[in-house]
């Protein structure tokens, strides 16, 4: 009897112990982290030069900066992410929104996601040609429709049944991208350029909500309505608050195959990996594939990852007082 009380006492114990500490780590409020890329590809200074190379960190900072705020004012991952994409896309330095590269027909196709870590909602586009900020189309599907992409003409049709801002396509043009297409559109492109630019964000919230959106124009002179990995939820974009949030910007054929944004979660999840590991376990299966790109990725602990293997990143994050934004191998 005595055994059975004191048992029934120690379990009671227990549970209290448990609630208690449930109860405190959801009153917790976690500290806000952005991250963002801008592509990544051969990126050296030689070729950036002075002028360039600040112009682009200005944007990269104006994002973070941006983004952080909102969550710094207790705003939702979400909201974050996509005032800075909106930003991103607004530049004419990335291809995504303004700046983003022609297909073969001398079009701008652009394509976006997004998906959120609390309740793995997610919404995309691909090959919308109107949608002023590709960023809010993805989110119209993941809001106001029961699909998560919709293509084409359908994107551009709920952008305007919704009343989001649509322009002329050659609104996206830049003198920059004609004149790459006027040198190179007669064949694809094989420089390893042609396939980078991407823009993306993963942030997390006081609340301790992670959320990740994407960003693209795609590749240069691609065809037949080529969709990449940045629309395709698990290999360009993923967000789970179990592991982690992930954007992606490199070879999307390649992304696509082996799901890389997925893969990343899935090795937190199921082989017990660190952010860290996690990410540099799914670049080396890239590297092997002789596939080039890389991500930013952030855990529901405000771990930070943003790793590549290619000659640089656009890339930055802020959290607290710590904030960088990175362009070269090296830096």
């Amino acid at each position: 009897m005595i055994y059975r009380i004191l048992g029934k006492l120690s379990l009671n114990l227990l549970s209290f112990a448990f609630l208690f500490t449930f109860q405190t780590s959801v009153g917790q409020k976690a500290e806000p982290v952005i991250v963002i890329h801008g592509g990544a590809g051969t990126i050296k200074k030689e070729f950036l030069g002075d002028s360039l190379e600040k112009e682009i960190r200005k944007s990269l900072q104006e994002a973070l900066d941006v983004g952080y705020e909102v969550l710094k004012k207790g705003g939702s991952a979400q909201e974050a992410i996509t005032v800075t994409l909106m930003i991103l896309e607004d530049s004419p330095h990335f291809n995504a929104g303004k700046g983003a590269v022609m297909n073969a027909e001398g079009r701008h196709e652009l394509d976006a996601s997004i998906m959120l870590g609390h309740n793995r909602d997610a919404g995309a586009i691909a090959g919308a040609q109107s949608i002023k900020n590709p960023i809010l189309g993805a989110t119209a599907v993941m809001e106001k429709t029961p699909h998560v992409m919709l293509a084409g003409k359908g994107a551009d049709l709920l952008a305007i049944e919704i009343g989001l801002e649509t322009v002329e396509n050659s609104y996206f043009t830049t003198e920059k991208i004609q004149r790459r297409w006027d040198k190179s559109h007669s064949q694809i492109e094989k420089s390893a350029s042609s396939k980078f630019g991407t823009v993306g964000a993963v942030a997390l919230d006081k609340d301790g909500n992670i959320a990740a959106g994407t960003s693209t124009g795609g590749m240069m002179n691609k065809q037949y309505n080529r969709i990449g990995d940045s629309p395709i939820i698990g290999a360009g974009t993923y967000a789970d608050n179990a592991t982690c949030a992930v954007s992606c910007t490199g070879h999307g054929e390649y992304f696509i195959r082996v799901a890389v944004a997925k893969e990343i979660s899935a090795q937190m999840e199921f082989s017990g990996k660190s952010l860290e590991e996690a990410v540099d376990f799914t670049l080396n299966r890239l590297s092997e594939m002789d596939a080039s790109g890389g991500v930013i990725a952030l855990d529901g602990d405000g771990n930070v990852v943003m790793d590549f293997n290619t000659a640089g990143m656009y890339r930055g994050y802020k959290k607290g007082d710590s904030s960088e934004i990175s362009i070269y191998g090296e830096d």
